[in-house]
């Protein structure tokens, strides 16, 4: 598989988190300074509070729950979507994202966004980033109560987008997404290896990918 033959697509798929806006953001979130709260409001040192974190996070990965604020909200008796508010100038843009979205919206492609984010973690990025004014619609995991991970996800995307499957690309950080979206018979796919601005880029994928927008040729 090569890097997007763009006559030949229709609609571009966008994921959120590590592929328009920086992941550092939510990495920072869920090992920084929700263990530090916890950590507070629970009398325990933040090793202890991470570590009582991971083992609620074993088994969750990829389904629903995991990305949930209303669950986590529950299991750790802290307001998770308040507590994101306390660290959103940590909320940006991944290079070239804007230049890039605008050339698609030029060439008249379709671009939504499909992110497993729940919708209060959503509507927080856009009240930051204004992202939702530079596509043409937002698509929560939550809507369907679906993960990206399962195929049941994209047989609802199509009921709702109507989207010929061979005519459209979908950018995405997660291999597992990027998996089952083959899987589903998704045509085009590509990978992003730096969603976090911090952290090392990440090359093993059996995906074609790119470090950053300014590298695809439109």
């Amino acid at each position: 598989m090569s890097l997007p033959d763009w006559q030949q697509i229709d609609t571009v798929l966008l994921d959120m988190d590590g592929t328009l806006l920086d992941l550092h953001f939510d990495n920072y979130f869920w090992l920084d300074h929700l263990p530090a709260v916890y950590a507070r409001h629970h009398g325990l040192s933040e090793e202890e509070a991470l570590a009582e974190l991971n083992k609620s996070f074993v088994g969750l990965k990829g389904t629903l729950d995991w990305y949930c604020l209303d669950y986590w909200t529950e299991l750790t008796g802290l307001p998770i979507a308040e507590l994101k508010r306390d660290v959103q100038d940590k909320i940006g843009f991944r290079p070239h994202v804007q230049d890039f979205l605008a050339r698609l919206h030029a060439l008249g492609k379709r671009t939504v966004i499909v992110t497993n984010a729940h919708r209060d973690s959503v509507n927080l990025k856009m009240e930051r980033t204004g992202l939702d004014r530079l596509v043409d619609r937002v698509i929560s995991s939550h809507d369907y109560r679906e993960p990206k991970e399962s195929q049941a996800f994209w047989n609802h995307l199509q009921r709702d987008e109507a989207f010929d499957p061979a005519r459209t690309l979908l950018i995405d950080d997660s291999q597992a997404v990027l998996e089952s979206a083959a899987r589903w018979g998704v045509r085009w796919l590509l990978t992003i290896y730096h969603p976090d601005s911090q952290k090392t880029p990440n090359t093993d994928s059996r995906f074609p990918g790119i470090h950053h927008f300014d590298e695809l040729k439109l």
